[in-house]
This record gives C-alpha cells, structure tokens and sequence, in this order.
C-alpha cells in the first residue's frame, strides 16, 4: 500500500475497526475449523476442501493487514456540530440540483477509500466532489464530464444527513 494519508469519516473509521475486529475474532477461528475439517478428509494434495479453505486463509489475512495499513496511514475527519461553516468540506452533507433536469440529490463527502456512490457518498477526489469542496449553499458549480460539462446548484450544506433516506442508510 502506498503511504498516501487516507482521510476518513468517524463513521468510516469505525466501520473499519468493526470489520477488523469481526476479521481478528470470528472469521479468523471459522476458516481454521474448515482447514481442521478439511485435513480429516485426507490426502491433501488432492483436497479441493483444504485448498479452498487456505485461499480463504489468504484472503481474510491479506484483508487484516490490509486494513491495519489503512488505520495506520488515517486521519480522521471529525464531523463537528460546532462547526460554524457552510462551505462543503468532507464528512460535509449536500443536496445538489442538477440544473438541466431539475432532479436533486443528496450526497455525503467522503475520502476516496470510503466512496459508495451507491449509498450516496461520493469521494472529494472525484470530479463532483472535487468541484464542490469549499463551496457554499447557492454556488454553481460545472463538472466536466466526457459529453462536455454538467451544472449543480448547492441547495443545502450540513455536518449532519439533510433527509432520512442518508440517514438509514448508515
């Protein structure tokens, strides 16, 4: 892993360290009781079981150093309700306007290593994110996409989810 400071939300830091203690506690001790089954089925050379079973091995230890490395390169983005600015910064919440078809969506900015479009949270790296950090409620912003640009309007900026639909989807 490349020594890049990963930033994260509080709620992704603690995701992380939820998986990693699930990895660490309980996975762990599931795949070595398959490696234990498996050698009672035999000649290991042909034990399609064992083999199976050490490449989960592999796989749950590259993910717990894996994410070892991620907690030692984080910096936390703390989600402060203190926080007196607008403008959008990550861990920030904002509902954008597409200005050509009218349709509005909520967002929450995060690092890259915490980005799920798909749960409304786009990283600050892309080219959504990237155009609207520092901004504020009523800017307009254009993303260049491959088609040309894209226009937004910030219509709300918030250090905590605008709508239930980004909020029960923690």
């Amino acid at each position: 892993m490349s020594e890049k400071e990963i930033i994260l939300t509080r709620d992704g830091h603690n995701k992380l360290l939820e998986e990693l203690h699930y990895l660490e506690t309980t996975r762990r001790k599931e795949v070595a009781q398959r490696i234990k089954e498996s050698i009672e089925f035999g000649d290991l050379s042909e034990n399609s079981e064992y083999d199976d079973a050490k490449n989960e091995q592999a796989f749950v230890e590259g993910r717990i150093a894996q994410i070892n490395d991620m907690l030692s390169l984080a910096r936390i983005i703390e989600e402060s309700n203190g926080n007196k600015s607008r403008n959008v910064a990550i861990g920030s919440f904002v509902i954008l306007l597409d200005v050509e078809s009218g349709d509005e969506e909520e967002y929450q900015i995060v690092g890259s290593f915490e980005a799920d479009p798909t749960n409304h949270k786009i990283s600050n790296e892309s080219p959504v994110g990237h155009a609207i950090m520092g901004k504020k409620a009523g800017d307009l912003v254009q993303v260049r996409v491959p088609e040309g640009f894209l226009e937004y309007k910030i219509l709300k900026v918030s250090r905590n989810p605008i709508s239930k639909r980004v909020a029960s989807k923690k």
